[in-house]
């Protein structure tokens, strides 16, 4: 069976991916989520997805580095465009260390949400496919979006409210209060 790195950026993302997957590869999960802020989100997604790989028996691969000042200055002060940096960032270190590490392939979390922009996604992990001459496996997981999200709940898994930068975070509150930002 062929060998996946898996991208999580949280265990309830993590339910469906894994799902998808599972047949077809031997998963190993991987976490290097430096956009992931502040300090408490960072830690408690981290715990959580630690929590729910040893319950489900599956290897995991930290790379715990929290990076607010390295997100901060990798955007550049391109707010708008932010998650081109948290994308490429993310995907780079993902197909970076799966060609080290001699998986036969690497995917993303990122693709289980309806959130995310797939295409952007898709074309930055196929060029690092290409870089790292190592296979990038794309699935389109957002048509199980809504059964990962119950399945998490059953699970009683940390739930997030939003994407994870601290950008996203103050969008979300703006928001509510009704305003544009």
């Amino acid at each position: 069976m062929m060998k996946l790195l898996l991208h999580c950026c949280c265990a309830p993302c993590s339910i469906e991916s894994l799902k998808q997957f599972q047949y077809e590869y031997d998963i190993t999960l991987f976490w290097y989520n430096p956009n992931i802020h502040p300090f408490t989100e960072y830690k408690a997604r981290l715990n959580c997805l630690k929590e729910y790989a040893n319950y489900e028996n599956i290897k995991l691969f930290v790379v715990d580095f929290y990076g607010l000042r390295y997100f901060i200055s990798g955007i550049n002060g391109d707010f708008k465009g932010r998650c081109n940096f948290c994308y490429r960032s993310r995907l780079l270190t993902t197909a970076k260390y799966a060609s080290l590490k001699g998986f036969d392939a690497f995917s993303t979390t990122l693709l289980y949400s309806p959130y995310q922009n797939h295409e952007k996604i898709r074309s930055i992990a196929q060029d690092f496919s290409l870089k790292f001459n190592v296979f990038f496996a794309y699935k389109d997981i957002r048509p199980f979006f809504r059964a990962g999200q119950e399945r998490a709940k059953k699970l009683d898994l940390y739930m997030q409210k939003y994407c994870g930068c601290i950008f996203s975070e103050q969008e979300r509150y703006i928001k509510k209060r009704g305003r544009v930002i």
